[in-house]
């Protein structure tokens, strides 16, 4: 065999992509370097320039660590299935092999033929047997225990039990539901310190349930940013994905307020009233000052002696949430003690740091519940629907608290693509899926439990990482990146099984080089897909029509990652990524065959009796009618889709024309994660403005279900 081959076949057995199709359907080998590069991150053993000979023995090491593993890495299967599992013993041992269940118990497993050979491993003979598990095991997170008279002690792995398929959507494929979309930071009302709280979560929930008829309202990531300033602005680059961000904390409803005496309940009001100016701005949100003057407060407040029940309450919560919280509370607490802002010279002021950090975990849960029973009681059917990003910070907590679960030497991110044609780097570790699996998925479940706790439903941004991820070369361009196989039964199984015991919905972003089969599994197991009206196209390249949208889907307009509509039919979505220096080809070729196909789909407008027939082919985008008009058209078209949910995103509501963010920039480039509601003229739009803003009563009147 050739060097390329052998290396083709060790990356094959590491789950190393070798080449992929380019969304625009091109070819992509990955070269030597990187997947050399790649298979080290994944702790294979290769020297700085391997050699022929050494490959071949990796090949025949890989082949004798599999060949003396006693249990797999872990057994996960769908809820029905006698799934089969291999199991290593020394020649001649016994194996006898058990379940224990989740809620106490034991159950059997079968032993099938296997007449494969003995392997003799570091001189020691390995045979294998096959065990298959009964079909009628109970949905949960079970163990299997390996006895042998060849080993000291008991050899265990996870099994996991999941629904064979999510039901959670089935009630919106038959009866689909309506909701809003918003960027919680950037939504304010009279009330917020300057950008978007659980106060305003839940005023929005309400308002968009009783004035537009929403029964969801999607967000953005809540997950936590660094504990004090500077924080990371992008909630997709968060330092933990399992807890929450203290930023969004509404002061005044925090029940220790009321111990304070009447002049520093003073103080606090006057500080309010100064980030509550703020409100009536146009200018990009900045976190960093909003963020300290809360955290003063708080720390004024924790300092305080609660009452008896509110302590108990607390004690219960860190509890509950056990050493995850623990250690995450930890890393804030050493991350203070770094910055310097707050002395920590003892094991005692240690202690209170993390028990400082641990409550604002306790105050966030809190209000996110406390938001979500607020929109079911306005009369909405899911809820609120949060936002799970792809991955953390390299910095972060989750990079640092579960490294042996990440491959830090690897970056994810996308290659070139319509959003940047030049690809993107998210800086971020990817899990390690051998790793993960040996785990029996705990960091998987527990970001899952925690996330969907008090939620109606949870989309999962780049839900392809559950299949694979694109792995880059820390320091390298996406260019040089390549794919990195997950399994995809066992990350998508514990999904189901988690959204299955909450009832949420589990919305899947599956936009970008995604290949077919990965959006027909996500279907066939109840997961909801996500549809863009700009980037749904039929065979021929031609905008999808209307009748031919997924039913087990959420369909929109557009995404966070768009101008709003009124930007987009302007073109802002060429205009600002020419300023940025993002295009690979000529802007003249992108703006032609953008008005190509805005014509196309004004056109399916006019077919579907949405905009008078016009011959928009030959109009500029002046002459085709009234933007609003168009922008109405377009949502009233997603809204006669057959998809489970469809989305109206709050920024068309009002009119706004700035982008929330610009995918492949960072902030010195453009203010993403930062731009405030505003109208066309840009104007701040508050939350008690909303129900009496003509716009916000019309699109939502046209975003209404008709089907």
């Amino acid at each position: 065999m050739t060097y390329r081959q052998l290396l083709e076949e060790l990356a094959a057995n590491h789950g190393v992509t070798t080449g992929y199709h380019s969304q625009g359907g091109q070819w992509i080998d990955i070269s030597d370097a990187t997947l050399e590069y790649t298979l080290r991150a994944l702790d294979v053993s290769l020297s700085a320039d391997p050699t022929e000979q050494e490959l071949t023995d990796r090949l025949y090491l890989d082949y004798l660590a599999r060949s003396s593993r006693p249990l797999p890495a872990a057994v996960v299967a769908p809820a029905g299935a006698e799934k089969s599992f291999l199991v290593h013993v020394h020649a001649g041992a016994s194996a006898d092999v058990h379940i224990e269940l989740e809620k106490g118990g034991r159950r059997e497993v079968y032993q099938d033929p296997n007449d494969q050979p003995a392997v003799e491993v570091d001189g020691v003979l390995w045979g294998a047997a096959t065990f298959h598990i009964p079909g009628d095991l109970p949905l949960g997170y079970h163990e299997l225990v390996l006895r042998s008279d060849g080993f000291d002690h008991p050899i265990t792995c996870a099994l996991i039990i999941y629904p064979p398929r999510l039901t959670t959507a089935d009630k919106y494929v038959e009866s689909p539901a309506y909701g809003v979309m918003a960027q919680l930071y950037s939504v304010r009302s009279e009330e917020s310190w300057g950008m978007g709280d659980f106060g305003d979560l839940a005023q929005l929930a309400e308002i968009a349930a009783q004035e537009a008829g929403a029964e969801f309202l999607l967000i953005n990531p809540l997950h936590a940013a660094e504990p004090e300033p500077p924080v990371e602005d992008s909630p997709y680059l968060p330092t933990t994905r399992r807890f929450i961000n203290p930023i969004y904390l509404r002061i005044e409803d925090i029940p220790e307020l009321s111990l304070l005496d009447a002049s520093q309940q003073d103080d606090i009001a006057e500080l309010a009233a100064e980030f509550r100016e703020r409100n009536h701005s146009a200018d990009p949100i900045e976190r960093n000052a909003i963020f300290e003057a809360k955290l003063a407060v708080l720390r004024e407040l924790f300092a305080l002696e609660h009452t008896p029940e509110r302590t108990a309450e607390f004690l219960e919560f860190t509890r509950s949430e056990g050493k995850g919280l623990a250690q995450f509370a930890l890393w804030c607490a050493r991350q203070e003690a770094v910055s310097g802002r707050h002395a920590i010279d003892d094991e005692e002021e240690q202690d209170y740091a993390i028990a400082f950090y641990s409550w604002l975990q306790f105050l966030c849960d809190e209000q996110f519940r406390a938001a979500q029973q607020r929109a079911l009681a306005a009369g909405m059917k899911i809820g609120i629907v949060t936002d799970l990003a792809v991955g953390v910070h390299p910095g972060g907590a989750d990079a640092e608290v579960l490294a042996e679960f990440l491959a830090p030497q690897a970056s994810v991110g996308a290659p070139p693509d319509e959003y940047n044609q030049q690809g993107q780097d998210w800086s971020q570790p990817p899990w390690h899926p051998v790793r993960l699996a040996e785990s029996g998925y705990r960091p998987w479940r527990d970001m899952l439990e925690a996330v969907l706790r008090n939620a109606g439903g949870v989309r999962m941004d780049h839900v392809l990482g559950l299949f694979r991820l694109f792995w880059i070369p820390r320091m390298s361009p996406p260019t040089n990146g390549t794919y990195v196989a997950y399994d995809f039964e066992a990350m998508l199984g514990v999904l189901a099984l988690e959204a299955e015991r909450t009832g949420a919905v589990v919305i899947g972003e599956d936009l970008g080089t995604v290949e077919p089969w990965i959006q027909d599994t996500l279907r066939d197991k109840g997961f909801m897909g996500t549809s863009i009206l700009w980037f749904e196209r039929d065979e021929q390249g031609a905008p999808l029509p209307q009748d031919r949208y997924r039913p087990l889907a959420l369909a929109t307009v557009g995404t966070h990652d768009l101008p709003p509509t009124l930007a987009y039919l302007g073109g802002e979505h060429i205009t600002l990524r020419e300023r940025l220096g993002l295009f690979t080809r000529p802007v003249d070729e992108e703006i032609a065959e953008d008005l190509d196909f805005q014509a196309q789909v004004l056109h399916l407008m006019s077919e579907s009796g949405l905009l008078p027939e016009r011959d928009f082919a030959h109009l500029s985008r002046q002459e085709r009618g009234n933007p609003t008009q168009l922008m109405g058209a377009l949502h009233a078209f997603i809204a006669g889709t057959p998809a489970a949910l469809t989305c109206t995103n709050l920024v068309d509501m009002v009119g706004d024309i700035r982008a929330q963010n610009q995918p492949g920039t960072t902030n010195d480039l453009y203010p993403n994660w930062c731009i405030p509601l505003c109208d066309s003229s840009g104007q701040p739009v508050l939350i008690e403005q909303l129900a009496d803003n003509p716009l916000f009563r019309t699109i939502a009147a046209t975003s209404k279900r008709t089907v």
